[in-house]
């Protein structure tokens, strides 16, 4: 299904009040091919745990870049098994062995850390679009992670046509908390991310 500027810029208007699930309902009944991403960073439980609730078969993209902390895997592993995720996991071509007797992790300032990045994340997710072809991508963008996201809105639309929906653009932390205590939800802040290495550095998807 293609998207217009104008149409994504009248559900923003129309859905900027509307509750995480009015929103994931709305986009649900516009797609033909949903998808969500996580990578099962702190408070991606609130977008699995909001997409799944309305579908639960959709299916769940985890590009798993083999950096992640252990808390961080049984975490992952606690969710799939919570939520019943329909995971599709994609990781890189590279061993993380092989990557780290060669390159090892580059600071931001090395010109290998283009090359890092592109081979543990952006690669395995190109990947994963390509194979599942969505329609509809449904993130955990917020306002106020970085420069870029703050551009965009609870609707946004990508270079590549696809609709990027964001349920809980507006939301703070504290008000995430509130979520996941009202329906015991797990939470998991151990979470390291070899590309970004600072919090507000955008992690090179959206852009």
């Amino acid at each position: 299904m293609a998207f217009t500027e104008q149409q994504i810029q009248d559900w923003n208007n129309r859905l900027k009040e509307a509750s995480p699930s009015e929103v994931v309902s709305w986009a649900l009944q516009h797609a033909e091919n949903p998808v969500v991403t996580t990578n099962f960073r702190p408070y991606e439980v609130n977008i699995l745990h909001a997409v799944t609730r309305v579908q639960p078969e959709i299916k769940v993209i985890w590009c798993d870049t083999g950096y992640n902390t252990p808390q961080t895997y049984k975490h992952a592993e606690a969710l799939i098994s919570k939520l019943g995720l329909n995971i599709k996991l994609y990781v890189p071509q590279q061993t993380v062995a092989h990557r780290d007797a060669v390159m090892g992790i580059p600071q931001i300032d090395d010109p290998l850390h283009k090359e890092f990045t592109e081979q543990v994340k952006l690669e395995p997710f190109k990947r994963a679009m390509k194979e599942h072809q969505p329609d509809v991508w449904f993130t955990n963008l917020r306002k106020g992670q970085t420069a870029l996201r703050d551009s965009l809105d609870i609707f946004s639309l990508g270079n590549d046509g696809v609709l990027k929906v964001s349920p809980f653009y507006y939301w703070n932390d504290a008000q995430l908390d509130v979520y996941l205590e009202e329906h015991n939800l797990p939470n998991e802040y151990k979470y390291f991310d070899p590309t970004k290495v600072l919090a507000n550095r955008e992690c090179g998807l959206h852009t």
